[in-house]
């Protein structure tokens, strides 16, 4: 397979600059997913590594060779679009064998390589058809089959799941992630769902406006945010943000009040913030806790309960605080309009500064005052 390096890269169309100078490297058999909101430039991107587009300025680097100015014939790439894009005039197994007959492979060759892809997506059974007597799930399949017979060194992934339904998209995710181990492919995927990117990722890149918030393994990403952004970017739902004020910091700790009157002493502070700075807390769903004794950091009210079976989502408001979302863990019997008081465990909360940079995760302190 391949290694893949970015140094630089910049994308403009006339004016408007997409990409700013992303610098990157992808290893060999790695799984690394792109995310980001619309707009972001994480298509723009892997077009530039397809070659589909030529990068404004930058070089693109595969195993130590300069492919900036290849064309995307010559790159040994296969891409996998979110519109499949299959001839509909030919079968199945023309669909994959096509790029392998313009190439002049022997048939021999060709057959072996169609009837392994075809196994290994299950798709035997459908070699004779054409993609209308296909289901969604199964263009798909051929779409990633005809990228597979290929061998290519990268494989590109642009959104493929996105025109699936939720059922289709987990099945979907789960043969991908079976077909990564099993072939032990370089891949590199773009997707707007966390869940894809959390369950698929070997690394996740963040974008935000054509530049790297973040990059790292999913739970790095997820227990460790850089900053504001990337800690409600990643999770699903988002992690709980309140707005906050320093009271007092000193070596015993650092107060901050939020909400209604409320405030909470943090640990580990000294030096790092001052009476009156804005500062944001952070608690992710799953770590807020519902309790119904005094020790409580919080009062709310139910606006919505969601049963799920196994667990229970809680849409709570409280005064001058944005809505927060707590996740309990089966069956609650709670209903709109109830009261509920919560505490934000010290040992689960992040702490962003006004420019929205990251100072602590997890940290350890005092009680509520």
């Amino acid at each position: 397979m391949a290694h893949l390096a970015l140094h630089a890269v910049k994308k403009s169309f006339g004016s408007l600059q997409i990409i700013h100078g992303v610098d990157l490297e992808v290893g060999d058999r790695e799984f690394v997913v792109f995310v980001g909101p619309s707009g972001c430039g994480k298509s723009t991107l892997l077009r530039l590594i397809a070659g589909l587009e030529q990068p404004t300025s930058g070089d693109i680097v595969m195993d130590g060779k300069d492919v900036t100015g290849l064309p995307a014939s010559d790159r040994g790439l296969a891409m996998v679009f979110q519109s499949y894009a299959l001839y509909p005039h030919m079968s199945v197994y023309k669909n994959m064998a096509f790029g392998l007959e313009n190439a002049g492979l022997p048939r021999d060759e060709i057959d072996k390589r169609v009837t392994r892809a075809a196994s290994m997506l299950r798709l035997n059974d459908y070699l004779d058809r054409k993609p209308k007597a296909l289901s969604g799930g199964q263009r798909q399949r051929v779409a990633i089959g005809r990228a597979i017979v290929r061998d290519p060194k990268i494989f590109l992934f642009d959104e493929p799941l996105s025109n699936l339904d939720a059922e289709l998209r987990v099945a979907m995710r789960k043969e991908l992630a079976a077909l990564h181990a099993d072939i032990g492919g370089t891949m590199i995927y773009v997707t707007h769902d966390q869940v894809e990117a959390m369950t698929l990722a070997s690394r996740i890149v963040v974008l935000r406006s054509g530049r790297i918030e973040q990059l790292g393994a999913p739970l790095e990403l997820y227990n460790r945010p850089d900053n504001l952004f990337v800690a409600t970017f990643i999770g699903s739902p988002k992690m709980n943000v309140i707005e906050a004020e320093v009271l007092s910091a000193d070596a015993s700790g650092t107060k901050l009040g939020f909400g209604a009157g409320r405030s909470l002493v943090l640990g580990g502070m000294a030096g790092q913030l001052a009476a009156g700075d804005a500062v944001t807390l952070g608690i992710r769903p799953e770590h807020c806790e519902v309790v119904t004794d005094d020790t409580a950091d919080c009062e709310a009210v139910v606006d919505l309960a969601e049963q799920l079976g196994g667990e229970t989502y809680l849409y709570c408001s409280a005064p001058k605080l944005t809505q927060l979302t707590v996740r309990e863990a089966g069956q609650q019997m709670k209903m709109r309009g109830d009261s509920v008081k919560l505490v934000f465990p010290r040992d689960r909360l992040h702490l962003f500064d006004a420019t929205g940079r990251a100072l602590l995760h997890g940290h350890q302190a005092a009680r509520s005052s």
